[in-house]
């Protein structure tokens, strides 16, 4: 009887010793939190780390204690701000004239339930940052994937996908803003991006998958407790949320998914899916929708060109 292949991960926690020397890895939002923890470990792997930040001064500190734990180790600091189109496309540019491959993209920056901001273009922040940003960074790296290929994508989601939609009369949500519903909106553009992306990555050897990394102790939620967050939902969180911590993952538990999605031989070949507690989740029917996947897609694209001609 054929052997079943060992599994790369148990009870959620990755368990295989796969290593990445001769490998590069980009990750966005990798100077704290589970971007932080993805690098470390996949630095102890071997792998040439990219830390793409916006803060460069905490990206440096992170560089450090990454170098202070994994000797020798090979990290890269490199400055990007998602909410800026023109400082991923500097970005971008720097990454395809320098690096000879790139193996491991991983959308992992992200903001949440902020003020009604906009970034520099004048795009909602959370779908500016969370989703338009990585869109354009993705579509200026994949050149450079494919020619790595196998390679993959791994898009850092959330389960709050489930609450949002696409609301195609109010995208910026200009109206009725309400910061929490927001960001999950933008969370569920995250995975019709990666359904669009992985459609039209068939046959390229580049995968791309989504996933839930976990309920994490980490910063993230630093402005549910703002003024202009709902009066409930800000006292919730304001009493309730220092309990709740107690039971929330560490930052290394929460990396998990990313780094099984990352790494796991069994993905190989495994694309368009969402996972989290590293393993396969089926997806609510609103976010297996195609044609806004393929909408959202068009959208992004004109957003983006619309800019461009406007500059």
């Amino acid at each position: 009887m054929e052997d079943k292949p060992k599994k790369s991960a148990v009870n959620g926690t990755v368990q295989c010793d796969v290593k990445l020397n001769g490998k590069t890895v980009l990750i966005t939002g990798a100077n704290q939190g589970i971007g932080f923890e993805t690098a470390l470990d996949l630095a102890g792997r071997g792998a040439r780390v990219i830390l793409a930040c916006r803060d460069l001064e905490k990206a440096e500190a992170a560089k450090e204690k990454i170098k202070e734990t994994v000797s020798p180790s090979d990290i890269v600091v490199m400055k990007l701000d998602l909410a800026s189109l023109d400082s991923i496309r500097e970005f971008s540019k720097a990454v395809n004239e320098n690096e000879s491959h790139l193996d491991i993209l991983i959308n992992n920056a992200g903001i949440m339930a902020c003020p009604q901001w906009k970034t520099a273009d004048g795009f909602e922040m959370h779908l500016g940052t969370n989703h338009i940003g990585h869109f354009l960074l993705t579509e200026l790296l994949l050149d450079l994937l494919k020619k790595s290929a196998p390679s993959r994508i791994v898009i850092v989601s959330s389960s709050g996908y489930k609450r949002g939609k696409m609301d195609w009369n109010n995208m910026m949500h200009e109206t009725n803003y309400d910061p929490f519903y927001v960001y999950c909106c933008s969370k569920l553009a995250n995975v019709h991006h990666c359904l669009e992306l992985s459609r039209r990555l068939e046959g390229t050897g580049v995968t791309c998958n989504s996933l839930h990394p976990g309920i994490i102790k980490t910063n993230l939620g630093q402005y549910m407790r703002g003024d202009h967050t709902p009066f409930f939902r800000r006292m919730l969180y304001t009493i309730a949320w220092p309990l709740a911590m107690a039971f929330f993952m560490t930052p290394k538990q929460g990396t998990q998914t990313s780094i099984y999605c990352s790494i796991a031989p069994e993905l190989a070949d495994v694309t368009g899916k969402y996972f989290a507690k590293c393993g396969e989740e089926p997806l609510m029917t609103h976010a297996l929708n195609k044609e806004d996947a393929k909408k959202l897609w068009e959208l992004s694209e004109k957003w983006i060109a619309a800019k461009e001609t406007a500059d």
